[in-house]
């Protein structure tokens, strides 16, 4: 099932018209965070429908995340073992590699629950995987009590992220680790 936003018109030589759906063209409308998040939201679920890899689906959501709102960095950390190891992402390098309860992603795996920086350097233990890095947000993506990866997202201006943030990309994270389909 397709949401209605991917559908786009083409007229070509071989018919008056059709439609064909796309599930890489985003519309994003409204000036507010919130308006974005809103509007957001319906076409993360469209994607995901239907899609079964855990992968694929963070890539996805990745890059949703980061052309809507242009942050520094937008990615994904999974558990595996003993520690946060890179999945994907959008933006500049990042750490391949995170202890749990190191930094703000270890922290988040760790206490099992979001973490909302406004200014890195003021976090004890902060992992600087880039300079440009100021505040920052880790959602941890939960499946039955247990954290399997995180959310993280950095910006490179001070107190970008704030509860608005937190409730939407909370919202996103169980979307991401709900079986494919529901």
């Amino acid at each position: 099932m397709y949401d209605s936003r991917f559908k786009v018109q083409v007229n070509n030589a071989f018919s008056n018209e059709f439609i064909i759906y796309m599930a890489e063209h985003l519309e994003i409308k409204g000036e507010s965070k919130e308006e974005r998040y809103a509007n957001l939201l319906p076409q993360v679920e469209a994607v995901l429908e239907g899609e079964p890899d855990q992968i694929a689906r963070m890539a996805n959501v990745a890059a949703m995340l980061h052309e809507t709102f242009r942050f520094w960095w937008t990615g994904f950390y999974r558990v595996v073992d003993d520690e946060l190891v890179l999945g994907p992402f959008q933006g500049p390098m990042a750490c391949t590699r995170i202890r749990k309860g190191r930094g703000v992603c270890g922290t988040a795996w760790a206490e099992a629950r979001t973490q909302v920086v406004p200014d890195v350097d003021q976090f004890p233990g902060h992992i600087a995987c880039s300079s440009a890095s100021r505040s920052e947000i880790v959602v941890p993506l939960m499946r039955e009590g247990n954290v399997i990866g995180v959310l993280d997202i950095d910006s490179e201006r001070l107190s970008t992220f704030d509860a608005t943030d937190q409730k939407w990309l909370e919202r996103v994270a169980d979307l991401i680790t709900s079986p494919a389909g529901d």
